[in-house]
């Protein structure tokens, strides 16, 4: 099988004009078409730190009643005993007194260790409740 010689192949050009009017073309549609994106800092995220206030906060009195795996009661160093804990009650309406006297909230954290029987847990919530006081929170207690 016979090949031609190739002289009509000797004389070819590459006609440049039509590819760089396309390029061109491309390059004019994708500068219209494109949309500019947001900057990342303009995207309105708020990070942590610190925080400017306007007013006095009101922040909540909040005493601690500890009851160790014995069963004693203990509120700031002060030790109760009995079933009912009456001076327990009697002190915890005092504090709840002067908690309405200074217009914030007064609020009880009974920390209880985990040995403890949660039958002196429910007569430390029911020296709370005798008190008037209704915002209790329990804190894990030592083991």
């Amino acid at each position: 099988m016979k090949v031609g010689s190739g002289s009509h192949v000797k004389n070819a050009e590459i006609d440049l004009v039509p590819m760089i009017d396309t390029v061109m073309f491309m390059l004019i549609f994708f500068m219209l078409t494109t949309r500019l994106g947001q900057k990342e800092v303009d995207l309105g995220i708020t990070l942590p730190g610190m925080l400017s206030q306007s007013g006095p906060v009101d922040m909540p009195d909040e005493q601690v009643i500890e009851v160790d795996s014995k069963g004693i009661v203990t509120l700031n160093g002060r030790m109760f005993e009995g079933k009912s804990l009456p001076e327990l009650v009697k002190t915890l309406a005092r504090y709840r007194l002067a908690s309405e006297g200074a217009k914030s909230k007064c609020m009880i954290t009974i920390m209880a260790d985990n040995s403890v029987d949660y039958e002196r847990v429910v007569d430390v919530m029911n020296a709370c409740a005798g008190a008037g006081i209704k915002d209790v929170t329990f804190g894990s207690g030592a083991s």
